[in-house]
C-alpha cells in the first residue's frame, strides 16, 4: 500500500531525522504543507539530501502569492540542492488567506489555477513560455530541473479536477473520503486525463484508537475549522460527511486497515495519512504509526 505521512519538524535536525525514519520504515512519501518551516522547499531540500528513495512533495503551495515562473525557478534550486526530484503540489488555497492576508482577488480561482498550471508545467520542461491569459502573463524560460518534477493540482471541484487530469500529473486532496473519491474525484480526473493514469493522492487524518466516539470528538477539535472553508465544505458534502470528524479515518487496527483499503478501492493511488493523537496523544500516535508502517511495507 502506498502510504505517505505529513512532513515537517520543529528543528532542522528533526526534519532530517523524520525523513530518514520514514524512508527506513517503508513509507513511500512525505507531504509538506505550505507553511512548513517557513518554506517547505527548503525543508525538502534538506530532507532530500539525507534520503534516497522516499518521495518528497508539497501539499500544497498556494498559487496566488508566487508567479509560476518564479516558482519554477525555486523548484529548480531545490532539486539541485537535494540532488533528486520532488513532487510539486499546488492549489489556489482559500479566500480567507488569499484575500484576507495577501489582498489578491479570489473571484476566479478556477481560471487562475488553470492558467497557472499551464505556465508552470511548461516552464518545468525547460520550454520558453509565451502566455497571455485572462489573468496571468508569462514570457520567459527557466533552466529545467535536473530531475523531472511532476505537478499535482489540489483539486476538489469539477473544473480543477479537469485541469488536474488534462494538464498535470494528478491531484492531491484533503478531506475527501472514500465516497467522495469514488463518486466525484476519481471519475472526473480520469475522464479528463489525456496521458498516463493520473495520480490521486488522498490526504486524511488517521488515528488508531479503540473508542471511535472519543477519536471523532478529538478530530472535531483539531480539524473542525476545515468545515468552515467553502472548498472543503463542498467535498465533505459530496462525501456525505457532516463535518471533518466524519471524514477522518479512526478505529482499531482492523477498522483503519479496512478504511484505508476502501480509499484505494475508490480510486486513490496513494494515501497521505496525517496521524493525530487521541487521549494521551503519544500512545495513540505511536500505535497509528506502527500500523501505517506495517501496511506501507506489506
Amino acid at each position: 500500500m502506498r502510504i505517505g505521512l505529513s512532513g515537517g519538524g520543529a528543528t532542522v535536525d528533526r526534519v532530517i531525522a523524520q525523513a530518514e525514519e520514514a524512508e527506513r520504515d517503508g513509507f513511500t512519501s512525505l507531504w509538506y504543507s505550505s507553511g512548513a518551516g517557513g518554506d517547505p522547499l527548503v525543508l525538502m531540500a534538506l530532507a532530500g539530501r539525507a534520503t534516497s528513495s522516499i518521495e518528497l512533495g508539497t501539499a500544497v503551495l498556494p498559487t496566488y502569492p508566487c508567479h509560476p515562473l518564479l516558482l519554477a525557478t525555486r523548484v529548480v534550486g531545490a532539486v539541485s540542492t537535494m540532488g533528486r526530484g520532488l513532487t510539486l503540489g499546488v492549489g489556489p488555497s482559500h479566500a480567507l488567506l488569499i484575500e484576507g492576508m495577501y489582498g489578491y482577488r479570489y473571484d476566479r480561482p478556477g481560471r487562475h489555477t488553470e492558467e497557472y498550471t499551464r505556465i508552470l508545467v511548461d516552464a518545468l520542461t525547460g520550454e520558453r513560455v509565451e502566455f497571455d491569459g485572462e489573468l496571468l502573463t508569462a514570457h520567459g524560460q527557466v533552466a529545467p530541473p535536473a530531475e523531472p518534477v511532476p505537478v499535482l493540482v489540489s483539486a476538489l471541484a469539477p473544473r480543477l479536477l479537469r485541469v488536474a487530469g488534462e494538464l498535470a500529473a494528478g491531484t492531491v486532496t484533503w478531506m475527501a473520503n472514500a465516497r467522495a473519491v469514488e463518486t466525484h474525484v476519481s471519475p472526473r480526473i480520469r475522464a479528463a486525463a489525456t496521458g498516463a493514469e493520473p495520480r490521486i493522492v488522498v490526504g486524511l487524518p488517521v488515528a488508531v484508537h479503540d473508542d471511535v466516539d472519543e477519536a471523532r470528538q478529538e478530530a472535531a477539535k483539531q480539524y473542525g475549522f476545515y468545515g468552515a472553508l467553502p472548498n472543503y465544505r463542498r467535498i465533505l458534502d459530496v462525501g456525505g460527511a457532516d463535518g471533518p470528524a466524519d471524514a477522518v479515518i479512526v478505529g482499531d487496527e482492523e477498522a483503519v486497515t479496512a478504511q484505508l483499503g476502501a480509499l484505494l478501492d475508490a480510486g486513490a493511488t496513494d494515501v497521505w495519512a496525517a496521524p493525530f493523537g487521541v487521549g494521551d496523544g503519544r500512545a495513540s500516535r505511536a500505535r497509528t504509526r506502527a500500523l501505517l508502517a506495517a501496511l506501507a511495507r506489506a
